[in-house]
C-alpha cells in the first residue's frame, strides 16, 4: 500500500523543520514540489532549499509540477474552491501513479502545519474517491503562522482566563467575536480589520513570518492600521505575493 507523508515545514524558515519532519522526508520515494507561477517561485524554492539541506536519502526524487489554478470566473466561492480541489486531487493521482509503485511513499511539504488553514488533507480525502489505488496517510505537524507571529512579537497568544478565536478576514467582516478578547485572523486579502472600531483594538501583524523577508507591525489600529495597509500593498507589489497573519486584541 502506498503511504502519503503530509509534512509541515513551518512558515518560511528552513530551520523550522523538526527532526520528525526530516526523518519523514528521507523515507519518501518522491517529494512533490508544486510550482505556482513565476510570481510565487519563492514558494517552490523554499521546498527545494529544504530538500538540499535535509534530504540525505539518495533514492528520494523531487517531482515538480504546475499546480492547477483556481477559476476566478466562478461566482460561488465554495464551488470555486471545490472545483479547484478536484483538479488538484486528479493531478496528485496522476503523479503518484506515474512515479511510484504499489508500495511507494510520497511526501507533501505543507506550509505551516497541515491542520491549520491548509487544504492538503481535504484534497487527499477527495483523492481517495478517485485514486483507484489504496493508500494510508501520516501527518507530521509543523510550526504554524500563529506560533511564528506570537514569537516574533514576543507575546502570549491569549490573555489570562480568556478565549482566542481563530477566523478569516471573510468572517471578521461580520463582526469581532463576542465571546473572545483575542482573535487570530488568516486569509485576509481585504484587510478586514479596517471594518472595526479602530480605537478599541490592538493589532499584532506579520508578513512572510519566519523568513528573511519577515515584516512585523504592532499597535492600536488607529495608530498603525494605515501603515499596515501601505506596507502590505508595497510588499505584495515587490514580491508578487504575500502571506500575512495578525492577532487582534480588545483594548482593556
Amino acid at each position: 500500500m502506498r503511504k502519503l507523508l503530509v509534512i509541515g515545514i513551518g512558515t518560511g524558515n528552513p530551520e523550522h523543520m523538526t527532526v520528525q519532519a526530516i526523518n519523514a522526508l528521507n523515507r519518501a520515494d518522491i517529494v512533490l514540489v508544486p510550482r505556482k507561477g513565476a510570481d510565487k517561485e519563492d514558494l517552490a524554492e523554499l521546498r527545494r532549499d529544504i530538500c538540499r539541506r535535509y534530504l540525505s536519502n539518495p533514492d528520494t526524487r523531487l517531482v515538480e509540477f504546475d499546480l492547477p489554478v483556481r477559476d476566478e470566473r466562478e461566482p460561488s466561492y465554495t464551488k470555486r474552491v471545490a472545483d479547484w480541489h478536484d483538479e488538484i486531487a486528479a493531478t496528485y493521482r496522476d503523479l503518484i501513479r506515474e512515479h511510484t509503485d504499489a508500495g511507494g511513499s510520497v511526501a507533501f511539504l505543507v506550509w505551516g502545519d497541515p491542520s491549520l488553514y491548509d487544504s492538503t488533507l481535504r484534497i487527499l480525502d477527495r483523492l481517495r474517491d478517485i485514486a483507484g489505488f489504496p493508500f494510508e496517510r501520516e501527518v507530521i505537524p509543523g510550526i504554524t503562522s500563529v506560533q511564528a507571529l506570537t514569537a516574533s512579537h514576543c507575546i502570549a497568544l491569549n490573555t489570562v482566563g480568556n478565549a482566542v478565536h481563530l477566523t478569516t478576514g471573510r468572517k471578521l467582516k461580520e463582526g469581532f467575536p463576542e465571546n473572545a478578547d483575542s482573535a487570530v485572523v488568516m486569509l485576509d486579502g481585504d484587510m478586514a480589520f479596517r471594518t472595526l472600531d479602530q480605537d478599541k483594538f490592538s493589532i499584532f501583524w506579520g508578513a512572510y513570518l519566519g523568513s528573511r523577508d519577515e515584516i512585523t507591525i504592532s499597535g492600536t489600529l488607529s495608530e498603525v492600521g494605515g501603515r499596515i495597509v501601505e506596507t502590505r500593498e508595497e510588499a505584495r507589489r515587490r514580491k508578487g505575493w504575500i502571506m500575512d497573519t495578525y492577532l487582534l486584541r480588545r483594548k482593556a
